[in-house]
């Protein structure tokens, strides 16, 4: 019998090789460092708006506590005292630094267009309160 030979040195093996391998490891490797730099970027600015809407959230409730209690400009006011007058159940932390701290509080109701409260890692602008 005749049997039809083949050349051998030009036949296509199947499979894939290791630097074949080596590359699509070396692409997802890649595409994964770039989605950790976003999901960072993403936490961050996540973080740095929670905490803007905290701090809102506390310089409305300094004005409601100063304009129930017909309260001036300068006079004292403890953090406090806006949990036991029913503004918050637990006064807000500061998702921009480290679990569980608080703002920074001025203690006296501010004049308008100032922060009763404060960030440290964050400088909204108080030109909306």
């Amino acid at each position: 019998m005749n049997s039809i030979k083949t050349n051998n040195k030009w036949a296509r093996q199947r499979g894939t090789t290791l630097i074949e391998l080596s590359v699509v490891i070396a692409v997802i490797l890649l595409l994964a460092g770039v989605l950790f730099i976003g999901v960072t970027a993403w936490r961050t600015s996540a973080n740095n708006a929670a905490c803007l809407v905290d701090l809102v959230s506390i310089q409305k409730a300094v004005r409601g506590e100063q304009n129930y209690n017909l309260m001036n400009f300068g006079d004292a006011l403890a953090s406090t005292k806006l949990v036991t007058d029913g503004y918050f159940t637990v006064l807000p932390t500061d998702p921009t630094a480290a679990a569980g701290t608080a703002f920074t509080y001025t203690g006296t109701i501010p004049t308008s267009g100032t922060a009763y409260a404060s960030s440290p890692n964050l400088t909204p602008n108080t030109a909306n309160w």
